[in-house]
């Protein structure tokens, strides 16, 4: 195996380079650090490499730190496998990085399967087997399927998935490293769209081809508890996945349909393109149930929020500024980035419906203006008011194609976060 070692400098190229930022000698790769945002020049220069043909790498030299290193991963990382980044430095960092690249793969390959293959019973029983295998004896999970969520009241699970041949499923796992009584901290909750065709409001072939990404909140939330788990996190987390596909078929909801929640929440169906939050308003009241202190969810759940921050950051909301200064502390700590969108009461109310006592959109292209802040308005009617409750929308968990930054496909931005957010 061909093994090129990459170094970083501060000094610029030869002459005879150009303005090239990377440079090569034989079996070296120089990357030529210049001006603020280094992390930006590393994760491009790790793109550039790897589009050289180039799968296997060792980073050497003083100048690597955790986040240089976690950087050039990043964008090092391609969909397809058979490729290897060999870390430096210090022990502590290489078991760090380890730790994250277990962690991140696990969710990258979830988020890249294809919708054949991950079904949403196939999801939440790969996230639980994945979770069981890192946390032993201290994690237990039940899953229900299919008809029996309509017997627990789960109704919006059911409503998005009974159009597909295979059954929607909730996942409700629980890490408890502290015995049978103890409280639980916080309660995770990802949105497991395996495939959203949009139902019966049908989505453009551009706009579903890339929709196998849609249980992105789902790959993030239990790869972050996995990362927090092998990092030695001791407090008791459960965690919840809605999963569902939402396809078109005799069974499928439709627009009109009128859903009661278990809290007595009645929801107008004005677009089927709107599932995530009908999904996530059953897995809130879940997480609500085991009274955690702190409730976060993640969803891919609406283009508004790419429209509003850009695919380089993950959007947030809360009713507590202290929850969103939180966020934005843990993000800052490993690298990743957050913005805070507005979030306020009246958020609520403006997905009107003269049939119910919501609707779950606004019946116009995309959901209208302010869409991000109106969905999460809408689900907040699913939280308890005694818990402190963190919505992340993942605007940049994927890449429909490859970029200067990313490879086309799952970028696993959010993982960090929501793992340093378990760790406080």
């Amino acid at each position: 195996m061909n093994i090129m070692t990459v170094t970083l400098t501060t000094e610029a190229p030869a002459a005879h380079w150009g303005k090239a930022d990377v440079t090569y000698q034989g079996s070296l790769a120089t990357i030529h650090l210049s001006g603020s945002d280094e992390l930006r020049q590393v994760q491009m220069a790790a793109r550039k490499i790897r589009t050289q043909g180039i799968n296997y790498v060792q980073l050497d030299g003083g100048l690597w730190n955790l986040h240089s290193q976690w950087a050039f991963a990043q964008g090092f990382a391609t969909a397809k496998a058979g490729y290897q980044v060999d870390w430096c430095g210090s022990d502590a960092d290489k078991e760090t990085l380890n730790q994250r690249a277990v962690a991140t793969q696990f969710a990258r390959k979830l988020i890249n399967d294809t919708p054949e293959d991950l079904s949403p019973l196939a999801l939440a029983n790969q996230a639980a087997s994945w979770l069981k295998n890192i946390g032993g004896d201290h994690v237990s999970f039940n899953i229900i399927e299919g008809q029996e969520l309509l017997e627990k009241k789960w109704v919006g699970i059911h409503a998005v998935g009974r159009g597909s041949e295979r059954p929607p499923a909730l996942l409700e796992l629980d890490f408890n490293p502290l015995g049978a009584d103890a409280p639980v901290s916080v309660a995770l909750v990802g949105k497991g769209i395996t495939f959203d065709s949009g139902g019966y409001s049908l989505k453009s072939t551009e706009g579903m081809l890339t929709m196998k990404c849609d249980m992105g909140g789902a790959a993030t939330v239990t790869a972050a508890l996995g990362l927090a788990i092998n990092s030695g996190l001791n407090k008791r987390v459960k965690l919840f996945l809605c999963c569902a596909e939402n396809l078109v078929s005799g069974r499928a909801f439709k627009l009109g349909d009128i859903l009661t929640y278990k809290n007595g929440t009645t929801v107008e169906v004005v677009n089927t393109d709107a599932e995530g939050r009908l999904v996530l308003a059953d897995g809130l009241q879940a997480a609500s149930e085991t009274g955690a202190g702190l409730i976060i969810d993640a969803a891919t759940l609406t283009g508004a929020a790419v429209m509003a921050v850009g695919s380089n950051y993950n959007a947030i909301f809360s009713p507590q500024t202290a929850t969103l200064q939180l966020a934005q502390k843990s993000a800052a700590a490993v690298s990743e980035n957050v913005w805070p969108l507005p979030l306020d009461p009246w958020h609520k109310d403006m997905c009107p419906s003269a049939y119910a006592d919501t609707a779950n959109s606004r019946p116009v292209k995309g959901g209208g203006a302010g869409g991000a802040s109106n969905a999460a308005g809408f689900l907040w009617r699913f939280v308890s008011p005694q818990a402190n409750w963190l919505h992340v929308d993942l605007a940049a968990a994927f890449e429909p194609s490859a970029s200067a930054l990313w490879a086309a496909g799952a970028t696993t931005h959010g993982v960090l976060t929501i793992a340093e957010l378990l760790k406080d």
